[in-house]
């Protein structure tokens, strides 16, 4: 049992998070493409997909790099999911990159306690950041293949999530939103109580407890383990059996550039995986200016939705554009 500890001030300090983290939803994602047996059922289909995509793009090795720190049981260090990554993947990419020696050292140490490193592990613990920029290439290319293609449906399933969690919060304030999350969390103030794997307590002191849902978190919520970091839980959403349809329609380019016209057609199949406007341009080889105009329209018209990610603003489908692309609509979720 994890027993959080709220004083007055920690009450006023209670967060949602706007979305998923991206560095979070990498590390519990693999945990499903790990897990004996095959896994939970309702990611049977989204995980035959993903270990197809990371074979194919011969991304194995990186995700073994992770899951090697990250397994799906117990300990795995903190610096892997930090603070940073609130403001996106590169913002916690450049923070697990610069992570302290001291703080390596302790959180792999504890994690060698409770499984045998990969030998790499040491030449970190030794001040060499060649590991750790690999480490963090690894997580950029796992999160592209497997995370970045569903991250419209999964910031749409946490927007559900945190809109039960507002309405909540208005009818009765943040102990009607704390008791929201049962049966995951049990709210008997001054006490937030999880089921955990550990009996450990979490005391606040004035810092607040910021709350992460999370597409990939399943069974029980997680925290982090170092009392001394910015407190955070990771929570699951809900899902629906078939969140993740078994198989898709391939799409059809010609009808599509029909419909839309050759250029924003292949601004739609593009957008399948989230980009910047830069990064749109140089897929498509068109001018900036030109890939913006196509957003613009794509979005205007529903098929298209843009969100700020630190300092870039990465555009990507909606579930309509998703569907006018596959030619399959998604199963309606209640929130």
């Amino acid at each position: 049992m994890l027993r959080i500890h709220f004083g007055e001030r920690d009450i006023a300090r209670v967060q949602i998070a706007s979305g998923p983290d991206p560095l979070w939803e990498t590390v519990l994602a693999l945990h499903h493409l790990t897990a004996p047996g095959g896994g939970v059922p309702v990611f049977a289909a989204w995980r035959a997909r993903a270990l197809d995509e990371l074979a194919e793009r011969r991304l194995t090795r990186p995700a073994r790099l992770i899951s090697a720190l990250a397994p799906d049981a117990g300990y795995f260090p903190d610096f892997l999911t930090p603070d940073a990554s609130r403001d996106g993947l590169a913002a916690g990419l450049r923070a697990l990159r610069e992570t302290p020696r001291t703080r390596l050292t302790a959180e792999l140490r504890r994690a060698g306690s409770a499984a045998r490193l990969p030998r790499w592990t040491g030449a970190v613990a030794k001040g060499s950041r060649q590991p750790l920029d690999e480490l963090a290439a690894a997580f950029q290319e796992v999160h592209r293949a497997v995370i970045a293609p569903g991250w419209t449906q999964a910031a749409a399933t946490a927007d559900r999530d945190r809109a039960a969690r507002t309405r909540a919060l208005c009818h009765g304030g943040v102990d009607a939103m704390l008791n929201s999350f049962r049966p995951y969390l049990r709210w008997e103030p001054p006490v937030l109580s999880v089921d955990y794997p550990c009996d450990r307590d979490l005391r606040l002191h004035g810092r607040g407890l910021r709350l992460i849902p999370s597409h990939f978190c399943w069974r029980r919520p997680i925290a982090l383990a170092d009392p001394e970091l910015p407190p955070v839980l990771v929570y699951p959403v809900e899902h629906t059996a078939g969140w993740a349809p078994a198989t898709t329609r391939a799409c059809h380019p010609q009808a599509l550039s029909a419909l839309l016209g050759r250029t924003r057609a292949r601004v739609l199949a593009a957008l399948d995986a989230p980009a910047t406007t830069g990064e749109l341009a140089r897929r498509l080889r068109v001018s900036a200016p030109s890939a913006s105009e196509h957003v613009s329209a794509l979005r205007e018209a529903g098929l298209a939705h843009s969100r700020r990610d630190g300092c870039c603003v990465v555009h990507a489908l909606t579930p309509l554009g998703a569907a006018l692309l596959h030619g399959e609509l998604a199963p309606v979720t209640a929130s």
